[in-house]
């Protein structure tokens, strides 16, 4: 493949959709790094990227702490050039509201909305500099609508997407695209089988019919076309769901 002179950078680079991503971003030839909690955890995907001719660096990173985001948006940047930041981190939990406590509502909102808003903003300081750039956010169905138990989750959340708003009306007229991805179903993960054979059977949820999950590949190739869009036509919300989500 042929290397770019440009960095992207995975803050919440899971097992799934932040794999993926990177997979699918250093497969067009950018200096992808990615953070999460547990550093050592990227080793395999780092490895993985490297013997498909890709540039993989992993990072071990708490999202809601300011100043080790900025650091590793400094180390993508001297890299190459900052062209995409994507803020990928979960925070999933449900918990029934007089189980919630103080604690837990205030970490998921740290988790899911305040680490957003650093990772936002430290992304856009190094943008502004290049004079373009892309900035996307994960979202969720609770983005847009609160269910049952997800008191904490749906309201971080909601406050993420408002967040993405804010920013694609102030930075898209300086050349930055700013979207944000509601993610309105199941992802093909071991978590999520996990819960449906709780609720349905283990037989069941290992003989699911087709793309009634989604492909974390799919979702990647949809960050990836968001970042291919002239910007006179820029997306700013989109939502992805299965053929299959009736089932």
């Amino acid at each position: 493949m042929m290397e770019r002179n440009a960095s992207v950078a995975v803050i919440g680079a899971g097992d799934f959709i932040g794999a993926a991503i990177a997979r699918r971003f250093a497969a067009e030839g950018y200096h992808v790094h990615g953070g999460r909690r547990t550093g050592d955890k990227l080793t395999p995907l780092a490895d993985e990227i490297a013997a498909a001719g890709g540039r993989f660096t992993p990072h071990t990173l708490d999202a809601r702490e300011g100043d080790q985001i900025a650091a590793f948006l400094d180390v993508a940047d001297a890299s190459a050039p900052l062209e995409v930041v994507i803020f990928n981190v979960g925070a999933n939990v449900n918990f029934p509201i007089l189980e919630t406590t103080d604690r837990v509502f205030r970490k998921v909102w740290e988790m899911a909305c305040f680490a957003g808003f650093l990772s936002g903003r430290e992304a856009a300081r190094r943008m502004l500099a290049h004079g373009r750039g892309s900035i996307f956010f994960t979202g969720a169905t609770a983005s847009v609508r609160g269910g049952k138990g997800y008191a904490a989750f749906a309201s971080a959340k909601a406050g993420l997407r408002l967040l993405a708003q804010s920013m694609a009306r102030e930075l898209g007229p300086q050349n930055i695209h700013v979207a944000h991805l509601v993610i309105d179903a199941g992802v093909d993960t071991a978590f999520v089988r996990e819960r449906i054979a709780a609720a349905k059977g283990a037989e069941v949820a290992a003989n699911l019919p087709a793309d009634v999950l989604m492909n974390p590949e799919s979702i990647a190739e949809t960050y990836w076309q968001l970042h291919q869009q002239p910007r006179d036509a820029w997306t700013h919300e989109l939502d992805l769901r299965p053929y299959g989500e009736t089932w």
